[in-house]
């Protein structure tokens, strides 16, 4: 059996920009794309701590060390700059191997660097 389970999370990000006429997806600063062990065109969803909107979309790779967080396309509808969001994605697997699964989650602070 193959269960859904939590592959990565980055908790608590500010958006720094949203960009309407872009084609869609979430721009993630490379540096937290690495250590959340995401990759570019992952599928994720977007949870938006200030209005409760929970969306799905596709990573896009930001500048390195750059703290871009920004929300293209329709997505950006559903932010305004400075809002706290999370990033999570799945992936499907074993269910005895998911038992003994690590996520890959982080803290980034404020400015979106890692502490």
């Amino acid at each position: 059996m193959n269960i859904e389970i939590l592959k990565s999370k980055i908790h608590q990000v500010t958006v720094t920009d949203a960009n309407l006429h872009y084609m869609g997806s979430i721009t993630i600063d490379e540096i937290l794309m690495e250590e959340a062990n995401l990759i570019e065109n992952e599928k994720v969803h977007v949870l938006n701590l200030n209005n409760g909107e929970r969306f799905e979309t596709y990573v896009i790779k930001g500048k390195k060390n750059s703290g871009i967080i920004c929300l293209n396309g329709p997505a950006a509808r559903k932010v305004i700059v400075g809002d706290p969001i999370v990033v999570i994605s799945y992936a499907i697997m074993d269910f005895e191997e998911a038992k003994t699964f690590k996520p890959h989650i982080i803290f980034p602070d404020k400015t979106n660097k890692l502490k």
